[in-house]
């Protein structure tokens, strides 16, 4: 009988100790934001994509680049968000606050919708410590252990891969994109492609490119070398999913009110309304069908607004945009290396069209074009770019475009010419990545 009692005690105990365990969010059926809703279905999509493609670029074991430790998963988590939006991530990828999986390489030992319960070797809820801590482990580049909610703990093993982070804007900001030798957020426009597996790794390794090629210029223009910041190592890890934000809440609490002021216009400008000044709508409304066939006036639109997009970029990003075009070139020589399609640019660049999506770095604009082209053509491909350019060479394009402005190209590099006329009192001068390399994360922030 005392036996009995005994187990009746401890069971009760453990049911005790379960109600007392945190919440987590589930869909309640609430009425949600259906744009943001789509936006995070878009950065699930996206991610799904993305993650297997960088493993696979990691086959290359480039002993000349610059490398980075990657992990095979990626993680989003709800934590800190306002209660609707927690609801649209459940909803949308089963995201709640703890660690979700959102993207995984085929050898990963985390799929996806797994949720990470402890990282390291003390437990807490705190999401962002978590995510600090897998940040760290994984920089470490050594083998550790991960418990998954369910209780099983597997093995994480990190990978190394050309630097330059491949990672997609957030949800809530969808139009943001910044380029920079560390990482490069990408709109979430991208995703809206329906990636394939050869153009999901054209992504990183243009991405890889920016860094390689522009990396020197760079980091001539960057004020402070000293990479210590934690929301740089939240947003990476993080998949960017709240990095901007947070990025945006820290400056604006910690900033003097001026200051404050100034970070929340410059985000305005350069992460939401970004978009270049052409008719993105009037493109978008003339090609709503993707198989309807593009007139030659419709790509050099969209070859235009492409220009426009790539010379608006401002700070560190700026810089990377001259480089673009060896981007391109060294994607297109390292997709052979792999025995991937060394055409899916081309492919990449016409799906965004054909979408009406041109405000991002994948859509070529005229320069680019011919640039690739030109090396595409060098290698025996001539005729097979022009087919999945439905029928367009470049050098047409080009005769069509000298009779048009050219719309806001890219401004010249030069190394007289350095950044020092942007208002450096302003948190976001240099690009919302830039920033983050030194900005912490501030304390306090668990609503």
């Amino acid at each position: 009988m005392r036996l009995f009692y005994a187990l009746l005690a401890a069971l009760a105990a453990l049911l005790l100790g379960a109600c007392a365990g945190p919440k987590y969010t589930v869909d309640d059926g609430r009425k949600v934001d259906e744009a943001l809703l789509a936006n995070i279905r878009t950065f699930g999509s996206g991610e799904r994509a993305l993650r297997p493609a960088i493993a696979r670029s990691a086959q290359l074991k480039d002993k000349d680049c610059d490398k980075q430790w990657e992990l095979p998963f990626s993680v989003a988590t709800s934590y800190d968000m306002a209660q609707d939006d927690r609801v649209a991530w459940v909803r949308a990828l089963g995201v709640d606050e703890r660690l979700t999986v959102v993207g995984a390489a085929p050898q990963s030992p985390l799929q996806l919708r797994d949720k990470i319960a402890l990282i390291g070797r003390y437990p807490t809820d705190d999401a962002q410590q978590m995510l600090l801590t897998l940040a760290e482990l994984r920089d470490d580049g050594r083998p550790f252990q991960v418990v998954l909610s369910s209780g099983k703990s597997v093995q994480v093993t990190p990978f190394q891969a050309c630097r330059g982070y491949t990672r997609l804007a957030p949800a809530n900001l969808p139009k943001s994109q910044d380029y920079h030798w560390l990482l490069s957020m990408h709109p979430l426009e991208v995703a809206q492609a329906d990636l394939s597996d050869d153009e999901a790794l054209w992504v990183v390794l243009w991405t890889q490119g920016v860094s390689e090629e522009g990396g020197a210029r760079m980091k001539t223009f960057h004020y402070g070398t000293k990479i210590a910041g934690t929301l740089y190592n939240l947003f990476t890890i993080a998949s960017g999913l709240q990095g901007a934000a947070l990025a945006a809440d820290a400056a604006i609490r910690t900033a003097q009110s001026a200051a404050a002021a100034a970070a929340t216009e410059v985000l305005k400008k350069q992460l939401i309304d970004q978009a270049s000044a052409y008719a993105t709508s009037k493109l978008r409304d003339e090609v709503t069908n993707v198989a309807k066939t593009l007139t030659q006036a419709q790509v050099v639109g969209a070859m235009q607004q492409a220009a426009a997009n790539r010379g608006a970029l401002s700070g560190v990003a700026w810089i990377a945009a001259t480089v673009f075009d060896k981007a391109d070139a060294w994607a297109l020589d390292r997709m052979e290396k792999l025995g991937a399609n060394p055409l899916a640019g081309f492919a990449l660049h016409q799906k965004l069209i054909e979408k009406g999506l041109a405000a991002n770095s994948m859509v070529l604009d005229q320069e680019r074009l011919a640039a690739l082209g030109k090396v595409a053509t060098a290698r025996g491909r001539g005729d097979d770019m022009v087919a999945i350019l439905g029928g367009f060479k470049p050098a047409d394009l080009q005769l069509a475009l000298g009779d048009m402005p050219l719309a806001s190209a890219p401004r010249g590099f030069s190394y007289d010419d350095p950044l020092d006329a942007l208002d450096s009192s302003q948190p976001y001068a240099r690009g919302l990545i830039d920033s983050m390399l030194s900005m912490p994360v501030a304390s306090g922030s668990k609503k």
